[in-house]
Formats: C-alpha cells, structure tokens, sequence
C-alpha cells in the first residue's frame, strides 16, 4: 500500500514541508478506558453516514465486546490523537505509537474539542480512529487485517490524517506477515482511496444478512 511505504522503521512518517505552527499527530493503541471517546466516534461517524437508525452501541456493550483477547487476535482499535506539543517517545511490544509532525496554513477549530480531551492538562484532543480485526485468505492460503470502521472528524478532513490511520494498519499487517488490508468503503471517499494506491475491485458488493432476515435464516432447516 502506498501510504504504508512512506512509513518509517521506527514508526514515524515524514514531515510535510514547514509551513505556519506545526501541529503533533499520535496514532495509538486504544484501550478500555478509551471506551467513551470511542462511543462518539462511531456515533459520529453513523451521523456522517446517514446511518444513526442503525446504531445501537453502547458503552457497556464496547467495554465487554473489545477488550477481552489480546490486541491484534481479535477486534482491535487504534486512536488518532492531535496535540500542538509533541508527543512523549514511548516504545510498547504490542504497538509503539505511530507519530507525524504536521505544519498547516492555518490553526484547526475544532467547536467539539472539550468532548474529545482525555486530559484536558496536556492537550491532547482524539481526532480519529480505525477499528480492524483479523480474517482469512483463502486464496493466498494466509490472514489478513478487515477494517470495519475508520472515520476521522470533521475538523480534522483532508490534512493527511486519514492515510495515516490506513499506515499504521498496513504496517501492522506487514509486521505481522499478513498478506492484504480489506474494508468497505462510501462510495465518496472512492477517489481518496484511489490517490493512495488502494485498489478499487468494482465487481464485488456487500452482502448482508441482519435483524429478522438473519433471523428468518436461523428457522431454516438444512
């Protein structure tokens, strides 16, 4: 993937040419006391999408659901988080945070930052995150990582924050010898993925099997 060969050996990204106050950007392991900021990302993103008629998660319901296997054999997220200091070196053996220096025209408003400060004394604001799990190839006979969810805020579009979620994926992929990313996409973000070299498979759609049609399938008898 094009967005994960510009990362680096010690999981930092290069820094874009200097223009105006640089910003700090972290993406890190999630873990269950990221739960709330969790719920409102994902509330976030249904609202995006039109979807909030399908949303039902709660936090109880994350907290039980995706922190009970170590990170990397099950559901795993990671957070993206933006500081205007940067951010402690820090070295972990499941993930070492993925850091980047970003140098914008122009400072980030963000009306909805004091509901995305885990701690309002350091700055640090949650911006994004991905939200991915293990599956199985079977024609590459080898796993993969699927992406299920990834969503970066409103104030925070179009500054490269995305791709460095998908980096941090796909280096973990590759660390792990996996052999593909996959997730679903909206059809409106078709063209960013197509700018980062992700390829686009046009013949395949979604199928889905949910709330009483896959009910009905239960009472089938085989």
């Amino acid at each position: 993937m094009a967005a994960a060969a510009a990362a680096r050996e010690q999981n930092t990204v290069p820094e874009t040419s200097a223009v105006g106050d640089p910003i700090f950007s972290r993406v890190r392991l999630a873990t269950s006391s990221d739960v709330p900021f969790i719920h409102k990302l994902i509330y976030e993103m249904a609202v995006f999408e039109g979807q909030t008629h399908l949303f039902s998660a709660t936090e109880s319901g994350l907290t039980s659901t995706l922190f009970n296997s170590p990170p990397f054999q099950s559901v795993t997220v990671f957070l993206l988080e933006i500081s205007p200091s940067p951010f402690p070196s820090t070295v972990s053996p499941d993930f070492t945070p993925f850091v980047k220096t970003h140098n914008l025209d122009l400072p980030i408003e963000d009306p909805e930052r004091d509901n995305f400060t885990p701690d309002i004394s350091n700055d640090v604001v949650v911006a994004g995150f991905v939200l991915f799990f293990p599956n199985y190839l079977g024609f590459l006979s080898t796993h993969g990582l699927y992406i299920e969810d990834i969503y970066v805020r409103e104030p925070y579009r179009g500054k490269g924050f995305g791709s460095m979620l998908l980096s941090a994926v796909a280096k973990q992929a590759v660390k792990m010898g996996y052999g593909r990313i996959e997730w679903v996409a909206n059809v409106n973000a078709l063209k960013f993925y197509e700018q980062m070299g992700v390829r686009i498979l046009q013949k395949l759609r979604v199928c889905r099997l949910t709330g009483d049609a896959l009910q009905a399938y239960d009472m089938v008898n085989i």
